[in-house]
């Protein structure tokens, strides 16, 4: 029982350690989305600047869903789309985002693209159309997503934590098992010496050198009572009584062949006998 409840308290503590790791997980997404707010706004600041314009406010960046987010302006811009690469590249690199990443430019009337591009983590991949040819003014939004982003480590970090979970659970269960072989093990070794047999009552066997002899439950109890009285006779009532009675069951026969299936696996010693005292009950004779 004991060990049970070690086992549990592993699983339960392994558990633990995983909503730790998911709390942990959860920390770095929401940090990952505030450094893009951060930079965003930046990317904001500087389209504004490129406008001589300091003082219109850039607008809360929003999360519109998982790894794509959006910047506007309260007023209308016009920027030139080579610009808008170098300040985003800059900004992003500051903040230490991913590397890839797409931006699409959004007209606010009709939600069309004027203008989008795709970064990659190899130049010689990076899709960068359209330079220097200028947005004219006009409401804009831009949408950022990102296309290997925290998201991907989360994958990854739930992956690993969940393996961790999966190996420490492992792992306990193959201690317990061994730890349960361990006390098998110990038990094996406990025997009473009946001549040059050894009894083990818990596996209901006898072992005379390599020699195995099984015994059944009702042969078993029999001898746990003779070896717990030596050389004594046992009356025959009382042998009914803690072997029969107790289940409900009383065999009137039933005492004798039991008595006769033990006296023929004791029989390889000489030194034992189960004699039968007529009338009272029996005795198991151990030589010394």
């Amino acid at each position: 029982m004991e060990n049970k409840k070690i086992y549990v308290l592993g699983i339960l503590s392994g558990i633990i350690f995983l909503i730790m790791g998911f709390s942990n997980i959860k920390e770095q997404t929401d940090e990952f989305s505030e450094l893009v707010k951060i930079a965003l706004r930046d990317v904001g600041n500087q389209l504004l600047l490129t406008n001589q314009d300091s003082t219109s406010l850039v607008l809360p960046i929003v999360a519109l869903e998982k790894s794509k987010y959006q910047l506007s302006f309260e007023n209308s811009l016009s920027f030139d789309p080579s610009d808008l690469v170098s300040i985003v590249k800059k900004s992003f690199q500051k903040a230490g985002l991913p590397e890839q990443y797409r931006v699409e430019v959004l007209q606010c009337f009709d939600k069309e693209v004027p203008y989008s591009f795709l970064i990659r983590d190899d130049i010689a991949r990076d899709i960068i159309p359209c330079g220097g040819r200028f947005l004219p003014k006009g409401c804009y939004t831009i949408e950022v997503r990102f296309t290997e982003t925290q998201s991907s480590d989360f994958g990854k970090q739930t992956l690993i934590y969940g393996l961790l979970f999966i190996v420490f659970t492992l792992l306990l269960l193959i201690l317990y098992r061994r730890k349960k072989l361990y006390v098998n093990d110990e038990s094996d070794t406990s025997y009473i010496s009946i001549g040059s047999f050894q009894f083990y009552p818990e596996q209901h066997k006898l072992i005379k050198q390599t020699v195995e002899v099984s015994l059944s439950k009702k042969e078993c109890e029999l001898l746990e009572i003779f070896v717990a009285h030596p050389n004594q006779i046992v009356k025959r009532d009382e042998l009914i009584k803690k072997v029969w009675e107790d289940n409900g069951v009383i065999v009137g026969r039933s005492l004798d062949t039991y008595i006769s299936k033990l006296r023929k696996k004791l029989k390889d010693d000489e030194a034992i006998k189960l004699i039968n005292i007529h009338g009272i009950g029996y005795k198991l004779e151990i030589k010394s």
